[in-house]
């Protein structure tokens, strides 16, 4: 059986992963910053000790045994740039530490973990277009995490396939989860999909099924790949 901990469970695209993935009869442990049944370890990611806790707390659960990483936990809070200068460094510090810094933690446990069993291991990053072509005048730090998020996840890449430890990435476009909803009303709903060739925003079902690919099936030649499902909004 798979062991696998996957952040940011409780809803979204998170919710669509562990959906798929114990599906296919992976064993999940599930993250969200509040436990809120029994899959879930309660971790608030502003901590920064909770990633620690949060992964010996799986490993625990899973037999002492890990063999998948899924950084999926996000945040996407606007900070405009007429903030007062206390609240916007605020916004940053806190909107890094959520969608970098954690999960830069987990994988370091994960790939020191793996190398000591000498096992192989896969991180999946649940990253972002934005990590390419940058985002709103109000997230220059969502922007700026999601692209030091597949920088990360490149570097793991060519660093650890020696060691059988994989890394891939997924950059969703805008997708129709509660998260997005706010921003498409912020922004000018239906209008802003003009944008995107495909005409719709994608599901979370369908971000779901790329991640469950890559930490399930893709093969090892694959790893380092980053792959886009935004409509065609942003090609490379």
């Amino acid at each position: 059986m798979t062991n696998i901990l996957l952040t940011g469970s409780s809803r979204g695209i998170g919710a669509a992963i562990f959906k798929q993935l114990a599906a296919r009869g992976a064993r999940v442990v599930g993250h969200g910053s509040a436990a809120h049944d029994a899959d879930t370890i309660g971790a608030d990611f502003l901590d920064a000790a909770a990633p620690e806790k949060l992964w010996q707390a799986a490993l625990d659960r899973s037999g002492g045994t890990l063999d998948v990483l899924i950084n999926n936990a996000g945040q996407f809070t606007a900070t405009p740039l007429d903030t007062g200068d206390d609240e916007w460094l605020a916004g940053w510090e806190n909107t890094l530490r959520i969608n970098l810094t954690a999960a830069a933690l987990l994988s370091r446990l994960a790939v020191r973990h793996w190398q000591e069993r000498g096992v192989p291991g896969r991180i999946v990053h649940i990253a972002s277009r934005a990590g390419h072509r940058g985002d709103s005048p109000a997230h220059w730090h969502y922007a700026a995490a999601k692209g030091g998020m597949l920088a990360m996840h490149k570097t793991i890449a060519r660093a650890y396939a020696k060691d059988s430890i994989l890394s891939f990435a997924i950059t969703p476009g805008f997708t129709d989860t509660a998260m997005a909803g706010d921003y498409l009303s912020s922004r000018g709903g239906p209008g802003l999909l003009a944008d995107i060739p495909l005409g719709r925003v994608a599901l979370p079902e369908e971000i779901a099924t790329i991640a469950t690919f890559c930490a399930l099936d893709a093969p090892p030649s694959m790893t380092g790949a980053t792959l886009d499902a935004n409509g065609a909004s942003y090609v490379r």
